[in-house]
């Protein structure tokens, strides 16, 4: 327990306030990253992946700290007929196995869905779901199901500019939706991401992921390549 602090947080559907378990930082400990930002960890409990989501016990309202506190239209109402109405209190609170992780994903991305998140935040969530299917449940068929849904809201956010408002900069956004598709084997939509990120006004900013972009970009033409000779 001592590995873990309590944040509070108050409900924007029903008001109750609750707390959420957030793995201390000096306990975090990634052992390897992987070139889409996926860390593994020495251990999964103190994985952080497990706690980015906060579940409120009493209604259910699901969320990350990087949803917004607005509702749009007719949205409250939707979480309320939909999660609320149905929900059986059950405290995410605690320390949780990799099952319950999931379940609170599933149910922010549910959330999300029907309080209109912007595209960017929904992709936060599935990307982070692909990584616990990939490095803990080593589930390859799950991780590129939610893969899939991770560059589609990302190209989607790119078209919309709203991760502009985030930490996210253009570069990485392009560069991330291009390893991607790299990983879910769709070569020339690859191509076409990483040939942005090379191209891009302001690539001597972020000269790191240019230079994967460009060696990536190189790979996945001598492919094309390959398989057109």
């Amino acid at each position: 327990m001592e590995k873990f602090f309590d944040q509070k947080i108050t409900c924007l559907i029903c008001n109750h306030e609750h707390k959420t378990k957030k793995v201390k930082s000096r306990y975090i400990r990634p052992l390897s990253h992987d070139t889409d930002f996926c860390s593994t960890y020495d251990s999964n409990d103190t994985n952080p992946l497990l706690y980015y989501v906060s579940v409120c016990p009493d209604c259910g309202y699901s969320s990350t700290e990087q949803f917004g506190v607005s509702f749009p239209p007719g949205t409250q109402e939707a979480i309320k007929n939909k999660i609320q109405k149905h929900w059986q209190k059950k405290d995410y609170g605690q320390i949780r196995t990799v099952a319950t992780a999931i379940n609170a994903y599933k149910l922010a991305i549910y959330t999300g869905i029907l309080k209109k998140e912007a595209p960017i935040v929904m992709s936060g969530l599935y990307l982070r779901l692909a990584w616990i299917f990939r490095t803990v449940e080593k589930n390859t068929v799950q991780e590129k199901r939610f893969l899939k849904l991770a560059a589609e809201q990302l190209e989607l956010s790119y078209t919309l500019g709203d991760f502009e408002q985030t930490e996210m900069s253009e570069i990485k956004l392009l560069y991330l939706i291009g390893e991607l598709h790299t990983r879910l084997d769709n070569n020339r939509q690859a191509v076409r991401f990483f040939q942005l990120v090379i191209q891009h006004k302001d690539k001597n900013k972020e000269r790191s992921l240019v230079e994967k972009s460009r060696n990536r970009w190189y790979d996945m033409r001598s492919k094309q390549k390959q398989l057109q000779a």
